[in-house]
């Protein structure tokens, strides 16, 4: 019974794609939360406005060394010109393992309308960082002598980029982006699996008018795949924003599903599951604020904590620049 609790952990874990150590910054549904530049450097300056975002996510409320996140974020144009530049910095901390990275990003606009009143826009942009990966090996073990773990806190540090690009077609949209393009070293015997964390983003949505004023609905997806372990994930967005005098509210669900399946004993044989998020997203802009809550529950069978897993977004923009493109298109306006 006990070896068939482990198992059921470890296959949670790597199983999970919340859960994954050393793989960079973790994407979740903060990217909902009119943060598109944390997960596609080609965002970076898209917007109307230079965008400022904090984000702190907290895993299993009471469960000890749960996972958590927190991230800063800036991006804007540079004066008037179609070029950007933008910076990210996070701590993410899971169980014994940790990480912090700092991204800094170039991104370039190209318009093929004849002004920034009609909105057709193709962007590119790259990030380049450092992540510094710690394991904390020191509690492993209370007594005797095991010569696979070394009892102290090991600290690696890696460089990678990022490259995506981006178009934007008056009120839809298309993102790709490739991450974590250079190999690392590894971290055990199977060096192909965790020295190649390229991953691979593809986002696509719209946002379409209604006959309620100023009510807009937006669906999107977000397809990912994982190179080195052959793991692919999607998730299907649906959004609605209600504008108002002086302010602007939205409500979101994102629903995540995993594409592949992980085997675990039931007592009786041998059963499959996918992993599946449920993630309800509520938000409000308020002239140069903007406030964000979602909450994620993971919905497949077998988990390690039935607690679901919170996350705030902070945002303000600043050097909002006069003219605005004529569109609904939350993302750049």
């Amino acid at each position: 019974m006990k070896f068939r609790i482990i198992r059921l952990v470890l296959i949670f874990i790597f199983m999970s794609p919340i859960c994954i150590a050393q793989e960079g910054l973790p994407i979740y549904s903060d990217y909902l939360t009119d943060n598109y530049y944390l997960i596609h450097p080609s965002m970076a300056g898209a917007a109307n406005c230079a965008k400022l975002r904090l984000t702190a996510r907290q895993q299993w409320l009471g469960q000890d060394e749960a996972p958590a996140l927190m991230t800063a974020s800036v991006n804007g144009r540079i004066g008037e010109s179609p070029s950007a530049v933008g910076a990210i910095f996070y701590a993410d901390k899971n169980g014994y393992h940790s990480q912090n990275g700092a991204y800094a990003t170039y991104a370039h606009h190209l318009m093929f309308s004849r002004n920034e009143i009609d909105l057709n826009m193709l962007s590119f942009g790259l990030s380049a960082g450092f992540v510094q990966y710690r394991l904390d090996e020191s509690a492993f073990i209370n007594s005797g002598f095991d010569p696979i773990i070394s009892g102290i806190q090991q600290s690696s540090p890696n460089f990678n980029m990022d490259f995506g690009m981006s178009y934007h077609l008056i009120n839809a949209y298309a993102h790709f982006t490739v991450k974590n393009l250079l190999k690392n070293d590894g971290i055990n015997n199977d060096i192909e699996i965790t020295s190649n964390l390229r991953r691979y983003l593809l986002s696509v949505g719209n946002v379409f008018k209604t006959r309620r004023e100023g009510l807009t609905l937006e669906p999107s997806i977000l397809y990912q795949y994982r190179e080195g372990t052959r793991e692919s994930t999607i998730d299907v967005n649906f959004k609605a924003y209600q504008d108002f005098e002086k302010a602007k509210m939205w409500l979101g669900l994102s629903y995540r599903q995993s594409l592949d399946g992980a085997e675990y004993l039931d007592g009786s044989g041998v059963s499959s599951q996918r992993s599946m998020y449920i993630t309800p997203i509520m938000g409000v802009n308020y002239k140069q604020f903007m406030f964000a809550y979602n909450y994620t529950y993971q919905a497949n069978s077998i988990v390690f904590n039935n607690g679901g897993f919170h996350q705030f977004t902070l945002g303000y923009n600043f050097n909002c620049r006069k003219v605005k493109y004529e569109c609904d298109c939350p993302a750049v306006n």
